[in-house]
């Protein structure tokens, strides 16, 4: 059995894809944060598989460690999806804000990566899929450093893709537009309706349609699909 290990898997994403992999005969390490009712919850749902719930914030140095004392397999698949997103002036930020969503979306995914990666290089076989988004591309006003450190990880993609192509491994990105998740709960019936009239599709994206592409980039179907950010967004951006 190959095993996967989900960051974020209490999201709405998350979810999505954890539910996808496990469809897919694959074990689960799936992480949280604060969301336990919800990995209770995904876990009880997926009964066809091995799933083991990994509680740790990856915005703090020691989560790494946390993370791999609690991995027991070799992981074959790595789901790079813990985001945090913060709307404001950059002025407006605290300094710790700036450390904290640093470490979550660039460091911690780069230390995970680092320390996962000798056994696939092993078994000359892997798959590393990062959920980015179209700020990573664009760039998008109060929410600079939530696009930088997209933007740092879809280079993150671009340059570890051709580091491990060699020993047989896929390094791609997903850079969703707007996805109807719990992260955008905070808008307004009145900015939601905005936001739809701006997307040509005329919808928001589903969790689902995300888990789908993950689906497709794990598959031999995408065997020569190396080093890529494939946006989905409905014509957005």
């Amino acid at each position: 059995m190959k095993y996967a290990l989900v960051t974020g898997a209490s999201g709405g994403i998350g979810k999505a894809i954890s539910l996808k992999l496990a469809e897919n005969g694959y074990g689960l390490y799936l992480h949280y944060n604060q969301n336990e009712q919800e990995i209770l919850a995904l876990t009880e749902q997926i009964n066809n598989v091995p799933t083991y719930p990994i509680q740790a914030d990856l915005a703090k140095k020691h989560a790494v460690t946390a993370i791999l004392s609690q991995i027991h397999h070799d992981i074959d698949v790595i789901i790079h999806n813990s985001a945090a997103a913060y709307v404001g002036l950059i002025t407006d930020m605290d300094d710790q804000e700036v450390y904290d969503m640093v470490q979550l979306q660039i460091t911690s995914p780069f230390l995970l990566t680092k320390y996962l990666l000798p056994s696939m290089i092993r078994k000359k076989a892997g798959d590393i899929i990062v959920i980015t988004s179209i700020w990573g591309f664009t760039g998008a006003s109060c929410e600079v450093l939530y696009s930088m450190v997209k933007g740092g990880l879809n280079t993150f993609v671009k340059a570890l893709a051709k580091e491990v192509a060699p020993s047989g491994i896929r390094v791609n990105g997903i850079a969703p537009g707007f996805i109807d998740t719990k992260m955008n709960s905070h808008l307004t019936e009145e900015e939601r309706e905005a936001l739809r009239q701006e997307i040509p599709m005329g919808r928001f994206g589903k969790p689902s349609e995300v888990a789908d592409l993950v689906e497709f980039l794990l598959s031999d179907r995408a065997s020569y699909i190396n080093g890529e950010i494939i946006s989905i967004n409905g014509a957005w951006y």
